[in-house]
């Protein structure tokens, strides 16, 4: 997770009891496992002592910077959000790499096309 991003920023009030994904999120960040991925990643934990919701605030490592609700938000559920992000980072990387234009257009009559390796449904009358 930790790998396609350069800071993770978690803030929460200890005493707040909604405080739960904050501090899942923060044991997965300081796992060895995780740091090993990407030891130059940046994991701070702010203290508040106001009733602000908890809150995870990450910056990917192309300097886009993503705040989420922690207090509504599991710490799964934001983990993943991460690594779906992530995927796209590598995916856009990817087709930099070999010259190709991002984002990716595709003409819309090639959307509509059908695939040979595809079954389509037919439909009952």
């Amino acid at each position: 997770m930790l790998r396609f991003l350069s800071k993770v920023r978690i803030e929460c009030n200890p005493l707040d009891p909604r405080k739960t994904a904050c501090m899942e999120l923060l044991a997965q960040c300081n796992a060895r496992k995780a740091k090993e991925t990407n030891p130059a990643c940046q994991v701070e934990l702010h203290r508040r002592t106001d009733d602000h919701p908890p809150q995870v605030v990450v910056t990917y490592i192309n300097g886009v910077e993503e705040a989420i609700d922690a207090a509504s938000t599991p710490a799964q559920t934001i983990r993943q959000r991460i690594l779906d992000r992530g995927q796209l980072l590598e995916t856009e990387q990817m087709f930099r790499d070999a010259g190709e234009p991002w984002p990716v257009v595709i003409p819309e009559d090639e959307l509509h096309q059908s695939f040979p390796g595809i079954k389509e449904k037919r439909k009952e009358p």
